[in-house]
Order: C-alpha cells, then structure tokens, then sequence
C-alpha cells in the first residue's frame, strides 16, 4: 500500500511553498526507502516552483540535494541496509539501455531521466516529488553512499552544486598544472573552486566584486581578477585550459574568450537558454577554442565525486534553515544572500 508524506509544497507559480501531504508509492522490490535528515537549496527548486522553465506541473514538491537514512530496503536489494547513510540527487531513474545509460551518462539519456521531482515515473506513470518532504522510495541504482565523517548538512549541496562542477573538471581531465577559472562565487562557483583547487589546478575566480577576494582564497582560489577590469583582464590573456562559467542569468560570455589558452574551453553549468549578445566566433576559430555545456554527472561519477569530497573533507559552505523559512529563503537567494547553499533539517518538519 502507499505512504502518506508531509512535504512542502507550490500549488502554482504564484504561491508560496506551503504544507502538503501525498503519497508515496509502495516500495518495489529493487527500491530504497529513505527517512529524509537534510534537503539542499537549489536555484533550480525556484525556477521550477515559479515555472521560470515552462514546464512545471503542480503541485511540485522541490528538492534533489538528500541527504537521509536508509529505513528499509527491497527484496532484491544487495548494496543498502537499514541504518545506512546515502544520498540521492537530480535523477531516480532512466531508460538504462540507451547507449549513454550503458557508459554511466544517465543524465544524457535519450529517453530523458526521470527527475526527482517534477518528473513522470517510468513504471506507473505518476509524478515524482522530491527532498522537501519526510521520506523518499528510490530505486536503488539511483541511491548514493556518503562516505563516513562527513557533515550530513554540508553534503547536501554535492548532490546537484558539487557534481555540478566536478564532472565537466573531470571531462576535460583537470589536473596538477591545469589553469582553471570560474566565473562567479555562488552555490555552484564555491563548489568548483573547492573542487578544482583539491585536483591540483591553478584556480582563478573572475569576479565583478573587488570584496569577494578573501572569501575567494579561502575557498581555494590562487588569483582574483575583476572581470569589468581591462588592464586585469588583458594580463590573463591566452592563460585558461579551462573556465567553468557558473552564472545562471543572461550574460555576456564574450570577455572570457581571449584568457583561453589555444584549445581551451568555456563550459556553462549554470544557465540554460540563449545568451546575448551574440557570440564572436573570432576568438574560438583563431584559438580553437569552445563553448561548452554540462549537465550534472551520471550515477557512477556522483559516487566518485562523493568519496573524493571524503577523501579531501569537502563539503558545501552551507546556512541551515527550516523548513518553515523557504519562502524567505527564496527571496534572499534571489538576491544571493546566502553564503552559499541554504540546506534545510528536514526535523523542522515534524516541529
């Protein structure tokens, strides 16, 4: 039989979240049932509250950065037990025959995966709900180890903002002597800068804020360059193999494209949609240079980049709230008032 659910929920874009009981499925035999500890933030649970993206069904229940328990497992279960502590992050499923689902790239899945909330379950058609709520049933490919000693709060945020960041450091083989930078110093920019810091690189933030140099350098930049400066900006010319640009609005990538070293990439992870002005093809063919995008990692890179945050004790720079203050939360976010994840405990619930 299902389970009843209290979660957070927005009937429409103009409401706010709200109180919302629904069901959960009744677990399968391949499924994980997870009492929820700690839910990230993401800009994303915004757009999709306030269908920013057109494609928002409602009620939608946000969250793909959980952090819980196991409290039961499926009969056909092997790898979780009840007491475990795991993750699950933007996806719970996909086709798993596609040719990109048989090389661990699930988020590329030619079927479209099946998203935590927001999305259509596969096997009985009903809508998936996420992390702003008690519990989750998932299947179990799709559920993530955290390794032992890390903050449960702060790795929240390393299911979407983390592998967010570390798969496109990964793709273009980041490494001791690689030359990074990350344009913007928010939720998914502290994470990139942590990350490609602790893989060895040379990492530079381009910033439009003179007063973000500290909290730069604590969190593992080596240079800041003011981005609206053209002396600054001139003296990085041809330096980057890789630029990691995090902003999620509108907004002129053009400026970048001189500081990338011959062959070098600018990989967008923060906004989806079209960019204006339009892009100067000069530097990218006299450079054979590139735009890029990536979209969050597959499951197995997930769990890679999860035991490499434990092997180097990384984890997100978080403000932990209840569950009570999202709609404020919001607001403040919107303004970037938060340094740099909101991570709700999801105890704040059941008060």
């Amino acid at each position: 039989m299902s389970t009843p659910i209290l979660g957070y929920a927005a009937q429409s874009a103009q409401d706010n979240l709200e109180p919302y009981r629904f069901e959960r499925r009744e677990p399968r035999a391949d499924d994980v049932v997870i009492d929820i500890l700690f839910c990230g933030v993401c800009h994303s649970d915004l757009h999709q509250a306030r269908n920013d993206w057109a494609n928002s069904v409602y009620p939608v229940v946000p969250g793909h950065e959980i952090i819980g328990r196991v409290i039961s497992v499926g009969s056909s279960v092997t790898r979780f037990k009840a007491g475990d502590q795991v993750g699950v992050g933007c996806m719970v499923d996909s086709c798993q025959h596609c040719e990109p689902c048989h090389h661990g790239l699930e988020q590329y899945c030619v079927e479209f995966p099946t998203f935590t909330y927001n999305g259509t379950d596969r096997h009985d058609h009903a809508p998936t709900y996420g992390g702003y709520s008690e519990k989750i049933i998932v299947s179990d490919k799709f559920v993530l180890k955290v390794p032992d000693g890390l903050d449960l709060a702060g790795a929240a945020p390393l299911l979407c903002a983390g592998i967010t960041t570390y798969s496109p450091l990964r793709h273009w083989k980041v490494g001791k002597g690689s030359k990074v930078a990350v344009v913007g110093l928010g939720g998914l920019g502290h994470m990139a800068l942590k990350l490609a810091k602790a893989l060895g690189a040379e990492v530079t933030l381009f910033t439009r804020s003179a007063d973000k140099e500290q909290d730069a350098r604590r969190l593992g930049a080596d240079n800041i360059v003011i981005s609206t400066d053209d002396a600054q900006m001139a003296a990085v010319n041809s330096r980057f193999d890789l630029i990691i640009d995090t902003v999620p609005y509108v907004h002129d990538i053009n400026p970048y494209m001189p500081t990338l070293n011959i062959s070098g990439t600018l990989v967008l992870v923060g906004y989806l949609g079209p960019l204006d002005p339009f892009l100067n093809s000069a530097p990218l063919v006299l450079g054979r240079k590139s735009v890029a995008g990536s979209l969050i990692g597959g499951i197995a890179e997930t769990q890679e980049m999860l035991d490499f945050c434990g092997e180097h004790g990384i984890t997100s720079d978080i403000e932990v709230i209840k569950i009570q203050e999202i709609n404020e939360a919001y607001e403040r976010m919107l303004k970037s008032d938060v340094k740099y994840r909101f991570v709700i405990d999801m105890a704040s619930l059941k008060a």
